[in-house]
């Protein structure tokens, strides 16, 4: 089939057809809406299947929460938190 793209399965990798931007944008937004924790450090990424959390929080269970907030989004294990506590 030359001409067409490969096409993946967005179902599988728990991000339900988003695209790339689309999939950081609502996560970025949730995590900046949340009452609960300071994202303003916090780098939101795109890699492969993962979304990718990066920077610093300021409190004891920031990175744990930060996890959940992203996995709301695009699906358990489907996130990568590699997040320092400042």
């Amino acid at each position: 089939m030359l001409g067409f793209p490969a096409f993946t399965d967005h179902e599988e990798s728990g991000r339900q057809g988003h695209s790339d931007a689309a999939t950081r944008a609502s996560v970025e937004s949730a995590l900046h809406a949340a009452g609960d924790i300071e994202a303003a450090d916090i780098i939101v990424t795109i890699s492969g299947a993962y979304v990718v959390l990066e920077g610093f929080v300021r409190r004891r269970g920031d990175v744990e929460r930060a996890v959940e907030i992203a996995e709301s989004i695009v699906g358990r294990g489907h996130v990568r938190g590699r997040l320092l506590r400042r």
